[in-house]
């Protein structure tokens, strides 16, 4: 059963109100702030920098995050809308095979025709599941989407060229982690149990608009972007924050070890949260000091589970299900690197 179908018989509404979400917030800034002070008074020789300067980087950084981001959420929400009020009912969904493993291998190259990075992704997720397609589906597309994109493809080869397989070896690493996944939430016995009850009720919500496009359209975008802009805020506060009290010396001390230097570069994926648009020229500053397989790690790991990109997941899915997403893609990404490694 279709996410939209259940969700006209047996949506529920949100039992969480906006307070605790907003202490948890609230929590967090205490949290970041406190850790600050903390390793000023105790652990000073740590950073170089004084603590109002790493408070002024971690404000550069957070906003930096955020303004990279935010065109491309926009664009996504832009894109979920189409998807959603504007192409006729069918018209995707007769292109797709019926067998599910071959169904999600083409939703997992969906993203070829996409040009956003992972955070528009998830608004047009949200819409394809809106839409009646499932949760493995839809798990599918947003894994391989932001990696398959053919903006990233140019700018991965731009930075690494075919040099040590590393663009090979991103997409075909992605496309295999992405239709892993799928497989693994297509065995769930209960898929809508892995959804937010407050997507659940978004989706009643969209359901029950009357009136015609114009209206479900503005509808549908006020919705969204209520949705999703708390979600990257804090992610991009989270990711700013974290880089600031992360000491980057830490984590180039260990590059050069084939193991350590994976462990290492999936870490900073995480930690720095950039646009996979992007991210390959970030990477290619680490190409001399690390090794190629940690560097593929990287690649694969940022675009699907950096802090952003968690916290904008959390909009639409269960915590236990970003956990277990998580775990499956270090692993994964990690086997990656460790042949690209034996490889090269």
């Amino acid at each position: 059963m279709s996410v939209a179908t259940t969700s006209r018989t047996a949506a529920r509404p949100p039992t969480r109100s906006g307070a605790p979400r907003t202490l948890v917030a609230l929590g967090l800034g205490v949290v970041v702030v406190a850790a600050l002070f903390a390793i000023d008074a105790f652990a000073p020789s740590l950073f170089g920098a004084s603590l109002p300067m790493r408070a002024q980087d971690g404000l550069t950084l957070t906003l930096s995050v955020l303004i990279e981001s935010l065109p491309f959420v926009v664009l996504g929400v832009i894109l979920s809308i189409i998807v959603q009020v504007w192409v006729p009912p069918g018209a995707i969904e007769r292109w797709m095979p019926r067998t599910p493993w071959a169904r999600r291998a083409v939703l997992s190259l969906l993203g070829m025709f996409i040009p956003v990075c992972e955070c528009g992704n998830v608004p047009f997720a949200r819409g394809l599941m809106m839409r009646g397609f499932g949760v493995s589906d839809t798990l599918t597309f947003l894994v391989a989407a932001p990696i398959v994109n053919p903006i990233v493809i140019i700018s991965t080869h731009a930075a690494f060229g075919f040099s040590d397989g590393i663009l090979v070896a991103r997409l075909i690493g992605g496309y295999l982690v992405a239709n892993l996944i799928g497989w693994l939430y297509s065995r769930h016995p209960s898929p809508d149990s892995l959804l937010t009850e407050r997507f659940l009720a978004t989706c009643e919500i969209v359901v029950q608009e009357r009136g015609g496009r114009g209206r479900r359209t503005l509808a549908q975008f006020v919705v969204e972007l209520r949705s999703v802009m708390p979600a990257l805020i804090i992610g991009s506060v989270l990711a700013g924050a974290v880089q600031v009290l992360v000491p980057r010396s830490a984590l180039l001390a260990i590059g050069s070890d084939p193991a350590l230097s994976i462990a290492a570069m999936m870490i900073l994926a995480i930690v720095v949260s950039l646009c996979s648009n992007v991210d390959s020229f970030f990477a290619l500053s680490f190409a001399s000091t690390f090794t190629p397989g940690s560097i593929v790690a990287f690649l694969v790991v940022g675009p699907i589970v950096d802090i952003k990109m968690l916290a904008l997941l959390r909009t639409t899915f269960t915590a236990r299900v970003l956990v277990g997403l998580t775990v499956v893609v270090l692993l994964s990404a990690f086997a990656l690197g460790t042949v690209v490694n034996l490889l090269v």
